[in-house]
């Protein structure tokens, strides 16, 4: 077990979080924990922090010593394990937000992708003009090398629906997100077009909650949910205008599963969201 130079990632963080609820179910302290486990108190918490690469042997000799009998659980908790992968958006750490680098490395694990919007289309589902002016819309403005480095590495995280695997991508978009108008006619007839192409896709569903639905439950909140290995390494991302909001405890989850399961039963069916969409397309 070695420390970790550079920012832990999302896994490594994650891996810790998870360790450190193993042992409060146990009510042991770090102390306790690391005397039992031929550590010390600082490693112990070290590793709960995702300061230090964790082997997979260590992972099931705490598991074991926190009395975990999920078997499952314990196998997609090794599989965090180790000097975890650096994808491709760990180039861009220097240049752009941790919390864009957080939301790639989300979408690269993902064993599956929801999304619920309000007023803006799905990231993973922008045109790259629809993307560009919403770069050059927000506050502080960005300068254009700035919008054009964000677009880029928007588009290349659109990748996660390409290839032999895709991830599969289910997207809730109330109507209000189609009638926005965002850089005018052709931008939004185009961006339109692009989410019904997307929505033939085998790994893509969209689904559209029609105007006359009424009160939404969790509405006007952007939410993304990524579906890890098993349940319990699921994670919700809430987008708010101070960043991102990163929620992985047992109640966020199963709380947002539940949101994005009455916020889909609101929605229209597939088809019928198709022809709504066009309808409008067809209309500007």
């Amino acid at each position: 077990m070695a420390p970790i130079n550079r920012p832990p990632t999302v896994r490594q963080r994650r891996l810790g979080a998870e360790l450190r609820r193993l042992r409060e179910r146990t009510d042991l302290s770090a102390t306790q924990a690391g005397a039992l486990s031929g550590a010390n108190q600082s490693r112990i918490s070290n590793m709960e922090a995702g300061r230090y690469v964790v082997s997979a042997d260590r992972v099931r000799e705490l598991a074991a010593l926190y009395n975990c009998a999920d078997d499952e659980y314990v196998a997609a908790l090794t599989e965090l394990t180790g000097r975890q992968y650096r994808g491709w958006w760990e180039q861009e750490r220097e240049v752009l937000p941790a919390g864009l680098l957080d939301l790639a490395e989300l979408e690269h694990h993902a064993t599956y992708v929801r999304i619920a919007t309000m007023v803006h289309m799905p990231g993973l589902l922008q045109t790259r003009d629809h993307a560009r002016v919403l770069f050059d819309s927000t506050v502080p403005q960005l300068p254009p090398h700035a919008v054009e480095h964000r677009l880029s590495f928007r588009i290349r995280r659109q990748g996660i629906l390409d290839g032999d695997n895709p991830t599969p991508l289910t997207a809730i978009v109330h109507e209000a997100a189609l009638h926005m108008g965002f850089g005018g006619p052709d931008v939004t007839r185009g961006q339109l077009q692009h989410l019904i192409e997307m929505g033939e896709r085998e790994n893509v569903t969209v689904v559209v909650i029609p105007f006359g639905v009424g009160a939404l439950h969790g509405s006007g909140q952007p939410i993304d949910y990524f579906g890890g290995s098993v349940p319990q390494l699921d994670t919700v991302q809430l987008d708010s205008d101070h960043g991102n909001v990163l929620l992985d405890a047992e109640a966020h989850l199963v709380k947002y599963r539940s949101v994005l399961d009455r916020l889909e039963s609101y929605a229209l069916k597939p088809e019928a969201s198709r022809d709504l969409i066009h309808s409008i397309a067809q209309s500007l």
